[in-house]
């Protein structure tokens, strides 16, 4: 957002803010910049919206440091969640389970979503309840850390849940999987 300063005010009369935040009054804009040239400042209009327009004497090159300053910060604390694909079979075994169960706690660990897709070949496709039940197996077995966003969803070859993690940081940190030797539900 750029702001007008100085001779670039052309309104007749404006609200005035001294650099201490003390409210000066309405005056003609030439008469505020000659308050803010006698202060060795900037006349900045902050609020163009208002009637009469609102400015503020201040150092305008300082302000803008620190305005850009502030944004770094946010930009660089701000976190992008990505979203994060484990795939399986429904063939899958207990080890490999295990192992793409053990990814998808650290991408939750990690605040990513995770999309996790069971892909159905051949005859597969006949038995797509075995898929389901795999997902709905990964997600308890994720429930500690993980909430389900979406439910399994058969969309062509392919089944398809979303799991989000859960709010709390002191879940996150447990991201740890429990290793368990079940088996996968076994085929018809």
């Amino acid at each position: 957002m750029s702001h007008q300063i100085n001779e670039e005010i052309r309104d007749k009369e404006v609200r005035l803010i001294s650099s201490t935040g003390q409210q000066m009054g309405i005056m003609s804009s030439r008469a505020a910049l000659q308050e803010a040239q006698k202060a060795g400042l900037d006349l900045v209009k902050i609020s163009p919206k208002a009637v009469p327009p609102v400015c503020k004497i201040m150092d305008y090159g300082k302000f803008r440091f620190e305005q850009s300053k502030r944004e770094k910060e946010a930009k660089k604390n701000q976190h992008v969640v990505e979203i994060k694909e484990i795939r399986m079979s429904p063939s899958i075994d207990v080890g490999d389970f295990n192992t793409k169960l053990r990814n998808a706690h650290k991408f939750l660990g990690e605040g990513n979503r995770v999309k996790v897709t069971v892909r159905f070949r051949g005859r597969e496709m006949a038995h797509t309840d075995i898929g389901e039940k795999l997902l709905r197996r990964f997600a308890a077995e994720s429930e500690e850390i993980a909430v389900m966003d979406r439910k399994p969803v058969l969309d062509g070859r392919h089944m398809t849940m979303l799991l989000s993690p859960k709010a709390s940081k002191d879940a996150a940190s447990k991201g740890a999987p429990r290793r368990d030797n079940r088996r996968p539900p076994e085929k018809k």
